[in-house]
This record gives structure tokens, C-alpha cells and sequence, in this order.
């Protein structure tokens, strides 16, 4: 069957191969539009409530949206897995093959790449062919502020698009055939400068010189009356042109017999990549714009600098000026230097050399005013610097490189070169080793690439090395650049050396910069947030320290987290490099710097820990000191989210420095958020890495408390045998130590494991023992949970009366303390204790609490209880909407038992409804999911409920 397409270049539709998708009325196509306007994100159900009913939502608006989600997948015959339920969202899984705004963007950048090789043909065409695509305004019908924003930002480019196929027209010689859209373009869009001058170069070449000088008069009547503004460097330039006949203006130009300048370096013969900063780098050359090119050390900014100018040397018949700038040498040149230098070279002699920077200034400027050159400024210090050096002619370009993001330098454009993609640092490492070598040792190359950290320096030293080495194998050479330690003494052939790269950067910082940069390296290679340098360097400007790394761009912003924190990394080569550096500090001093990050780790997991409700995996703490950072935490989930691997990255940290005690600290206070979120392999992983700390320190309160969360993860993993190991392992220290909160957790912890093993005596004796202990230490959260659990155990046994005044008295508990999502839980287990009325209330009071506390997992327990109740009485339509809801969330949390339970009863009342197929459906997913957890028992029971459906 052909994919499903997409379209929003106009209202929102979708195609099966060339046959439109009916979908329906207006609600369900807005309904597909903001999921698509969002595509491969979640949209939460009150953002389409907000879409398809503004400020009036409907009273049934959160039933309805669930029907028309499942209608759009319906009439969408969609894949499994395409249009998913997300917690109270939903997620529409979309290609770029498969969106007509994607293709769009796709075709743009084609044709982009193909003028840039000079195929004008097959530009304009892939330009035609992306404009096709359009059917009327972007997202019609969608009304939010993210619509809105969209639908400007592709109309914007659809409108750059239509002004790239008239230049193609002028660049093929199609003046005529221009001139009609770019009429129509200039009354549709009167402030368009760009599309003025187009036009007014099309009417010069038609021969209708006066046409093309009204266009001028016009646009700049109308920006003085409506703006109180001048036409634009660029349409004053056309203009001065077109009065001197310039022949620049005409597809020919004499600019060979006019002895151009040419002194820019040798081209780069092996230059690899680089496509997009390369195409955009053309792009601003061809505006006339200073581009200013900003990256690493070692990122290849001037080897991107001067093969971009070799591409446009076209379009700069008066030649092509270079200069060093020497920005990061000890002593940066000086611009007045540098411009009797420039003067020179466009012919003014040493005689006539005006002495000051400003009269030279405005020499340079008065000798490119007529004059269309391309000016390369490589390797610049700063703002300062540049600033003079600039023409003020609209007809020259300036590409300027610099390891300084040049902030004030007003009216740059700047391009941030980040290290290359894998397959092009390949590809460059080929071009300069030989294909075959490569291709030979594939596994070897692509690892070298990779601890090159892709960097173009690196990549060049390494290619430089093996071509001289043609003895060597590219594993001698990965072997050598596995050990990190040593990895940039092997980055150095010849003058090329990767750490006097680096020195070049890291001698012109301040010492405050120097140093968080040198302590940055100690900390892995995770992304880090801004308040991390504040503990590091024991208080500090933390704002004026990043920036100034940022700006040397030794440290990269790589992204801003979902809480709004900005997101820092060292690329590995420069963190090797940092990490050495910090080799000069004692140790005592790094160790120092270590715990304090440490610290202010633990005091923020601790603050966002307690944010959660009461957790009883909470115990006695340990002796880690705290270091409070400014930072706060407001939302704890979104805030263990963001740092998820960067807490388990600063627990090993912990454990390398032999730090056991904020190891285990840290593992112990993730748990509720572990829990929360189900993530069982970063619980066992975290857990793991404090517990080898521990157990090397003889640390047995760490010991305990891990052995207890271990034990918890164990039974949530179906484990009990090692549940019951890690817990009593646990109870024998808690009781060595006599920390008897901790030892009534772990008796908590083995009824439970207890329980599932059918043991129910030694689950009763267990559970007492533990509530007369938390009553004792006044772990009250416990206490009721704990009675609501004994309650239970007396109601199997027959002891009703005993058993609801138990759980009655949990539950008394938990609502005296505010705790919400105790009472939840409780009110749960008191509906096993009631008729199905009573307890269907209880149930669903249960239910609102956890949605309301936004507790998917435990709302998803609820749920399947009151599936299976719905099940018994043979309501199916209720059965069947709270089943289905649960096992969803049980199968993205990996909670394999719960669904296959789910699966199983909403199989087994389709087969007492006579619905066979729906039966065979839902047992042989249960039957499945039974097969791959080995539960023999539920194996056969589910066989045999098959086999009776003949």
C-alpha cells in the first residue's frame, strides 16, 4: 500500500499515492493540522482543545478530541506506531519524504547547491518544481501563535524563492521572460528592496533604461513617505550603475582586461563538506554582505573562507583582497598596518600614504567605491580590528574568520562551524590517505574519525601521518589514539599541531576563564548547564565566564534544555586538552573543584526529590556535604529530564574520585524520579555504579540504602529471587548499623516480594514487623501505606472487619499529612475491600487524584482495576476504553506483566461477548508478551483460551 502524504503548503490534506485521503469535517482537519504542525512532537490534548474550539471549548471537548484523533487514523489507514497516545497527548511520527513542507525546504536547498556549481538550468528548475508544491497559504485553517509563526516563516522563504528563480532568469540571460513576475512580485510586495533591483537590472537589459530608473524614483518616494527611509545600499548601487551605464550590469563584463587583483591562498584541493555553511557562505557573498566565519580551533574556518571565495571570484571582477590579521598571536596587527598594506596593493604608493588610521580608512573606501571586490580578513582578534578594514560599497563582499564570535561588529552575518558529520570527516580522511586504504580498514577509519572528534585539523594531522607512514595500518594508528591521555601528542605532523592550536585560544582568556575551562575538562563529556561553573570555581561571575569561552568558542551552546536552562559542551579533543591543562592545578585543589560540583549536584536532585510526592524510598541521609548553586528547581520532572545523563555521568565521576559518599547519595535521591518515569536501566546503571564505591569504601549505610532501591527495581522487573537477596543483604546491615527506619523499609520491601511469591504468612510477619518500626522512628508516609498493605493481607484472610479499620486508618493518615498520592493508593487498596459500587468510587477517586498529580503509571494500575470490574459485569465499552488506556502506558514504560494482564482480560471478555476476532487479537498479544517474560502458567492458560475459539 503507497505511503501516506502530507500536505500544509496550503489546507491541510494527505494523499495515498495520487489519490487525495477524505478527512472529514473541519474539526478533524484541524485536528491533523496542529499535530502536523508539530510533527514528531506531542501535542498535549488542551493545545487541541484550544485549536479547534478557541475560548468556547465543547463540555465533552476531551472525548471528542480522543474521537477525532481516531478518526484521522482511521481514515488514515496509518501504521502502528505512526499516530501515538503520550501521556495526555499525542505524537504523529512523520518523514521528510513524507511532508510537503520538507520537500519544499528539500528542493530549496537543491537548487541552491546546483547554482552554486553553476548548473542555472537545473536550479531554476528544482526552484519550479519546490514552488508547485504550494496550494494556497501555509496551514489554512489552523489558528494558533505556532501557525502563525510557521506560516510566516514558509511564506518567507517561498517569497526568497520566487526572488531566487527571477535572478536565475537574469543569470541565464531571461531578462524578458523576468520582467512580468518581478512586476508582479514589486506591486504584491512594495518594501522588497531585493525585488526592485532585480527588476530594475531585467528593464536596463530590455532596453528600457528609463522604466528601470522610475522603479528607483518609485520605492524610494514610497520609503520616504511611509518610512521616512533611504532605498538600501544595494538599490542605490543599481541605480548609480545603471546612470554610468555601468557594464557591469550586462551578462558580459570587461573586468578580465582590467588586471584584477588575485591574492588569496591556495585553494584546498581535498576540501570536503561543508555543503550548507558553504551554500549560505555563497549566498551572503552574492548580497554584498560581511560574513563572518566563527568556529573551534581546528574547525577549518579558513579553509572554508578561501575555497568559498575561489567559487565566487565570478562575481568579483575587480579581484580579490587577503590579509592576515594574526588575531590570535601574541600582538594582533594593527589596522593602520593593515591598510597601507590594502592601499598598496590597489596601487596607492608609500609617497602619497596618508598617515593616520582614519584618512586611510577613507582612502580604502573612496578606492573600492566603484570597485567589486571580495575581501578576505583571516584570523581576526575582534571587532576593533575588522571594523576599518570594511568597504562601504555595496559591490564588494568581505568573509571574515575569526575564533570570536564578533558580536558588535554591526551588519555581520555570522556562520558558526561546528566539526564535520561523520560520513564527510570519512570522506576528507580518504582524500587525504586514498580511498582504498580506507576502504580496506573501514572499522579503523571510522574510529579515527571519531576520536578525532571529527574536527577537520585533526582529521588532516592524522591523513598526513598515515600518508607518510604507508607501512602503518589504520589500527596502529586508532590503537595510538585510544588512550586519551596521550591522543594529542599522536594530533602533530610537521608545523600542524593540534594542542598549539588550542594554546593559541586558551593563552588570550582571563584567569577565571582559563581556569573553569581547565576544570571543565575534568567532568566528561556530557552537556553541562551555566550554574555548573559556579561550584567549579568555588563562586564566580558564572555569566561573564561562559561567555567568555563561548565567544573564544573553546565552549559551545549547544541547545537550551525543556526548563530553560542553556546547555554547554567542550568537543572531546579540546576537553582532553582542558583536562590536561587542569593537570597543573594540585590535586588537592581538583579534588576540591570535583566535590563541590558534586555537591551542588546532590543539594539540587535532593531539592528537585523533594518536589515529588513523599517517597518511601526516602532514608536516613548520609554525611555528603551540600553546595547550593543559585539555580532553583520549579518543575522536578522536567529538571531530572534535562539531566538525566548527566547525573548518572557525575555519579561515576563520584565513584572515579572515590567519592562513595555522593555517589550513593545521588543514586538514592533520582529514585522517586526513576520511579516516576520507570527507567529501570538508569536505576539498575545508577545504582550499580554507587554500589561498587560503596562496597570498595566499606561504606554500609551506602550499602543498605542501594540494596533497598535495588530491591524495589527487582520486583518492578518481575526479579524476585535477587529482590530477595538485595533485601535481606540489606536488612542485615541496616540492623549492623541499627538505623531502624532502614531496617523497617526493608521488611516493607520483602512482604512485598513475599507476596508476589505466594509466601503469605512470612508477607504478613514481614509487613507487622515493619509498621511497628515506622511507628516507632514516626515514618508516618510509610505508617499509612504500611497499614493500608496489612490491611489488605487480613482481608485475604478473612479478618474484614479488622482489615478496613487497618486500611481506614492508612488512609485517615495519609489525607492528615496532604499526602495526595498516598491517599490515592490507599483508597485503591480499600476498593479490594468493598462491593463493586463502594469500591468502583473509591477506584475512581483514586483515579483523579493521579491524574491530577500527573501519576501516569499508578493512574494506569487504577485503571486496569477498573477494567477488570467493568470486565466482570460486562460492560464492555467501559471495560475496553480503561484496559486499552492502561495496557498503552504499561507498554511504554516496558511494563511487559501489566499489559499482557490487560491484553489477557480484554481478550477474555471479547470471547465471553462471542467477538472471536477481536478475542484472537488481544489473546495473542497477551500470549506474546506471557512467551517473552517465560511465565509458563499464563503460557498455557492463554493457549488454551485460543484453542477453545476454535
Amino acid at each position: 500500500m503507497p505511503e501516506v502524504r502530507f500536505g500544509v503548503l496550503g489546507p491541510v490534506t494527505a494523499w495515498r499515492g495520487p489519490e487525495p485521503v477524505g478527512l472529514g469535517d473541519g474539526k478533524r482537519r484541524q485536528v491533523l493540522g496542529l499535530l502536523l504542525l508539530h510533527a514528531n512532537h506531542r501535542v498535549e490534548r488542551d493545545q487541541i482543545i484550544d485549536c479547534v474550539w478557541g475560548g468556547q471549548p465543547a463540555r465533552s471537548a476531551v472525548n471528542l478530541v480522543q474521537k477525532y484523533v481516531g478518526d484521522v487514523r482511521r481514515s488514515l489507514d496509518l501504521a502502528d506506531g505512526t499516530l501515538l497516545t503520550v501521556g495526555t497527548g499525542y505524537l504523529l511520527r512523520v518523514t521528510p519524504e513524507q511532508l510537503d513542507s520538507a520537500q519544499f525546504a528539500t528542493g530549496l536547498a537543491h537548487a541552491r547547491e546546483r547554482k552554486s556549481g553553476g548548473d542555472l538550468v537545473t536550479a531554476r528548475q528544482r526552484l519550479a518544481d519546490a514552488m508547485a508544491l504550494w496550494r494556497g497559504p501555509a496551514f489554512s485553517g489552523i489558528d494558533t501563535p505556532a501557525a502563525d509563526t510557521e506560516r510566516a516563516r514558509l511564506d518567507e522563504y517561498r517569497f526568497g524563492a520566487l526572488e531566487d528563480m527571477a535572478e536565475l532568469d537574469l543569470l541565464r540571460g531571461e531578462h524578458a521572460l523576468a520582467v512580468p513576475e518581478l512586476s508582479r512580485l514589486a506591486t504584491e510586495h512594495p518594501y522588497r528592496e531585493r525585488v526592485r533591483e532585480l527588476l530594475m537590472i531585467a528593464l536596463y537589459r530590455s532596453g528600457r533604461q528609463a522604466d528601470a530608473l522610475a522603479v528607483y524614483q518609485d520605492i524610494r518616494r514610497l520609503l520616504a513617505d511611509e518610512l521616512g527611509a533611504n532605498p538600501g545600499h544595494g538599490l542605490q548601487r543599481v541605480h548609480a550603475q545603471i546612470l554610468r551605464a555601468d557594464p557591469a550590469l550586462h551578462l558580459t563584463t570587461t573586468a578580465a582586461e582590467q588586471r584584477p587583483i588575485s591574492q588569496l591562498p591556495a585553494d584546498i584541493p581535498d576540501f570536503t563538506g561543508r555543503t550548507e555553511p558553504l551554500g549560505r557562505l555563497l549566498g551572503l557573498l552574492t548580497e554584498g554582505r560581511v560574513a563572518v566565519i566563527v568556529g573551534a580551533p581546528g574547525s577549518g574556518k579558513s579553509t572554508l573562507a578561501v575555497h568559498a571565495s575561489y567559487q565566487a571570484r565570478e562575481r568579483f571582477p575587480d579581484g580579490q583582497l587577503y590579509l592576515d590579521l594574526a588575531g590570535t598571536s601574541e600582538v594582533p596587527r594593527d589596522p593602520a598596518m593593515l591598510l597601507a598594506e590594502l592601499l598598496r596593493a590597489l596601487g596607492v604608493t608609500d609617497a602619497v600614504m596618508p598617515a593616520g588610521l582614519h584618512e586611510r580608512a577613507a582612502l580604502y573606501r573612496s578606492r573600492l567605491a566603484d570597485r567589486r571586490m571580495l575581501v578576505l580578513l583571516d584570523d581576526a582578534a575582534g571587532a576593533q580590528q575588522v571594523r576599518p578594514l570594511l568597504p562601504s560599497s555595496g559591490g564588494c563582499a568581505v568573509v571574515v574568520t575569526s575564533r570570536h564570535r564578533l558580536a558588535d561588529l554591526t551588519g555581520a552575518d555570522h556562520l558558526e562551524l561546528d566539526v564535520l558529520p561523520p560520513e564527510d570527516a570519512r570522506q576528507l580522511l580518504a582524500r587525504v590517505v586514498g580511498a582504498e586504504r580506507v576502504e580496506r580498514e573501514a572499522d579503523s577509519a571510522d574510529a579515527i574519525v571519531r576520536l578525532c572528534g571529527y574536527l577537520p585539523l585533526a582529521i588532516r594531522i592524522t591523513g598526513a601521518r598515515l600518508a607518510s607512514r604507508q607501512a602503518w595500518t589504520l589500527q596502529v594508528l586508532r590503537d595510538r589514539l585510544a588512550d586519551e591521555s596521550q591522543r594529542l601528542r599522536e594530533l602533530r605532523v610537521g608545523d600542524l599541531d593540534v594542542r598549539a592550536n588550542f594554546e593559541l585560544s586558551l593563552r588570550l582568556l582571563p584567569e577565571p576563564a582559563a581556569r573553569a575551562f581547565r576544570l571543565l575538562g575534568l567532568l566528561g563529556p556530557e552537556t553541562l548547564p551555566a550554574w555548573v561553573v559556579e561550584p567549579l570555581l568555588g563562586g564566580h561571575d558564572v555569566e561573564d565566564v561562559l561567555d567568555v569561552l563561548v565567544d573564544a568558542n573553546l565552549v559551545r551552546l549547544v541547545a537550551t534544555d525543556r526548563v530553560g536552562q542553556p546547555r554547554y559542551r567542550l568537543h572531546d579533543l579540546l576537553r582532553a586538552y582542558a583536562a590536561e591543562e587542569a593537570e597543573r592545578y594540585p590535586v588537592q585543589e581538583r579534588r576540591a573543584a570535583v566535590e563541590r560540583v558534586l555537591a551542588a549536584w546532590l543539594a539540587l536532585a535532593e531539592q528537585a526529590r523533594d518536589l515529588f510526592y513523599p517517597s518511601l524510598f526516602q532514608q536516613t541521609p548520609g554525611r555528603s556535604p551540600r553546595w547550593s548553586p543559585s539555580y532553583t528547581v520549579v518543575d522536578p520532572v522536567a529538571w531530572f529530564d534535562a539531566e538525566r545523563g548527566t547525573l548518572l555521568r557525575a555519579m561515576q565521576l563520584a565513584a572515579d574520585w572515590e567519592l562513595d559518599e555522593p555517589a550513593w547519595e545521588l543514586a538514592v535521591a533520582a529514585v522517586p524520579y526513576y520511579d516516576h518515569r520507570s527507567l529501570y536501566q538508569d536505576w539498575n546503571r545508577s545504582h550499580q555504579i554507587a554500589l561498587d564505591a560503596t562496597r570498595a569504601t566499606g561504606n554500609a549505610h551506602g550499602e543498605a540504602a542501594l540494596l533497598l532501591c535495588l530491591g524495589q527495581v527487582h520486583i518492578y522487573l518481575d526479579e524476585e529471587e535477587k529482590a530477595i537477596r538485595a533485601l535481606n543483604r540489606c536488612l542485615e546491615l541496616y540492623r549492623g548499623i541499627g538505623d531502624r527506619w532502614g531496617e523497617a523499609l526493608a521488611l516493607a520491601n520483602l512482604s512485598t516480594v513475599r507476596r508476589v511469591l505466594a509466601e503469605h504468612d512470612q508477607a504478613l510477619r514481614d509487613a507487622t514487623g515493619s509498621l511497628e518500626l515506622l511507628a516507632a522512628v514516626g515514618h508516618r508516609h510509610a505508617e499509612a501505606q504500611l497499614r493500608a498493605a496489612v490491611g489488605v493481607m487480613l482481608f485475604e484472610r478473612g479478618h474484614d472487619d479488622d482489615a478496613k479499620a487497618m486500611i481506614e486508618d492508612g488512609l485517615r493518615i495519609a489525607r492528615g499529612l496532604g499526602d495526595r498520592h498516598r491517599e490515592a493508593v490507599i483508597l485503591r487498596v480499600l476498593s479490594k475491600c468493598h462491593d463493586v459500587t463502594t469500591a468502583l468510587r473509591c477506584l475512581t477517586q483514586a483515579l483523579s487524584i493521579f491524574n491530577e498529580i500527573n501519576d501516569e503509571r499508578c493512574a494506569a494500575y487504577t485503571e486496569q482495576r477498573i477494567g477488570g470490574m467493568y470486565a466482570d459485569l460486562g460492560d464492555r465499552g467501559r471495560a475496553e476504553s480503561a484496559l486499552a488506556r492502561a495496557a498503552e502506558v504499561f507498554r511504554l514504560n516496558g511494563d511487559h506483566r501489566n499489559e499482557a494482564e490487560c491484553r489477557q482480560q480484554l481478550g477474555e471478555l471479547a470471547a465471553r461477548l462471542g467477538d472471536t476476532g477481536a478475542a484472537r487479537r488481544d489473546l495473542g498479544l497477551a500470549l506474546g508478551l506471557w512467551q517473552a517474560l517465560g511465565q509458563s502458567d499464563q503460557i498455557a492458560a492463554t493457549e488454551a483460551a485460543l484453542s477453545s475459539l476454535g
